[in-house]
């Protein structure tokens, strides 16, 4: 899972991209539209498939 955050990473800041099969992606993903600057910073949560519950 890709969030944006701002440089502190509050979870109050948080803004959902996407969800991705492999890091990798996610990374490519990011430095294409360039998600990570200077006044915000990315964030990539790995999660378990097939598990529901909240986050």
């Amino acid at each position: 899972m890709l969030y944006q955050t701002d440089k502190w990473k509050s979870k109050a800041s948080r803004v959902f991209f996407e969800i991705f099969d492999c890091r990798t992606k996610a990374i490519d993903f990011t430095n294409y539209y360039k998600l990570s600057t200077n006044d915000s910073a990315v964030l990539i949560l790995e999660v378990r498939l097939n598990e529901f519950g909240e986050m």
